[in-house]
């Protein structure tokens, strides 16, 4: 097996453990990844940079932490480099030595540059129309991608739109209410966010994406229904049904065979016991006698 095929079956496998929250074997797995020759090339097909670095964020264990930093850490050196800095007359570079040719350190000139973004944004943010509704803005790109997820499963073609609220706004109010809850974008964060997409844009549940665009679902109710919730009448229906079946069954389960008290339950070692007889096996064998316990419901075979 090549390198690049080891490193996809290893990034794989750490994918599942990030998306399950079981990580005994991430140790093996990075030890692995150590010692493998892997090249700049690799990296930016299987992007195992990325999963280390999300196990990473994921993982308790202090051993995990510190190899996927020295991992991450290692391959940001096969990165190629880009020259920006200007040597003076002897060679040497200033901006090397922490100063820029106005005699500022690179550190005062990025905090100059951060205070310019911030300016320009609030001066857009002012021409702008204003828009009090709009939940604020974020350049977080998980948080952007799950908007722009939202407002797709909200865009699906429907017959009426005239009374219909902008796709885009409500994406983004419902995102808004789902990272309120949980301040992060962990894996709970995007299980909510991919729990409402699909059921949106469920072609069987047309209704509930419909009363969400008229505004009769509200963004922070959505952002918290359960999958009960948000299923369509057809669906909930067939879960009652199956539900009234199911006790239905156990009720049946209990009260059916005949009742007696010279049988002595292993577990909890009352006597208050219900037996049905069953022809499991051949005719000309006795029948097999099931029992059931009235006070802890521990069930077994007599023989």
């Amino acid at each position: 097996m090549g390198c690049e095929e080891e490193v996809c079956k290893i990034s794989k496998k750490l994918d599942k453990m990030v998306a399950n929250g079981a990580q005994e074997q991430a140790m093996d797995l990075l030890k692995a990844l150590r010692d493998l020759p892997i090249t700049l090339d690799i990296l930016q097909k299987t992007r195992i940079g990325m999963t280390v670095n999300s196990l990473r964020k994921s993982s308790s264990d202090d051993e995990v932490i510190t190899l996927s930093k020295s991992l991450i850490k290692a391959w940001k050196k096969l990165l190629p480099e880009t020259p920006s800095a200007k040597t003076d007359g002897n060679g040497s570079s200033k901006e090397s030595k922490g100063e820029n040719s106005n005699g500022g350190t690179a550190s005062n000139q990025s905090q100059k540059k951060e205070s310019a973004k911030e300016a320009e944004s609030k001066s857009s943010a002012t021409s702008a129309p204003k828009q009090t509704s709009f939940p604020a803005d974020t350049t977080n790109t998980v948080r952007l991608k799950c908007r722009e997820l939202l407002a797709a499963a909200l865009k699906v073609e429907v017959d009426i739109e005239d009374d219909f609220q902008d796709a885009e706004e409500l994406g983004a109010k419902i995102e808004d209410c789902i990272y309120d809850e949980f301040g992060d974008t962990n894996m709970k964060y995007k299980n909510r966010v991919r729990s409402r997409v699909a059921n949106l844009k469920d072609a069987k549940n047309p209704a509930l994406r419909v009363n969400v665009l008229k505004g009769i679902i509200e963004p922070a109710k959505i952002a918290v229904m359960t999958a009960d919730e948000m299923a369509s009448e057809e669906m909930k229906t067939l879960r009652q049904k199956f539900t009234k079946e199911a006790i239905n069954d156990h009720q049946m389960a209990v009260t059916g065979g005949t009742k007696t008290d010279l049988l002595k339950c292993g577990k909890c070692k009352k006597s208050n016991c219900t037996y049905n007889q069953v022809q499991t096996r051949s005719a000309d064998e006795p029948m097999t006698t099931f029992v059931y316990c009235n006070e802890c419901g521990h069930r077994w075979k007599f023989c």
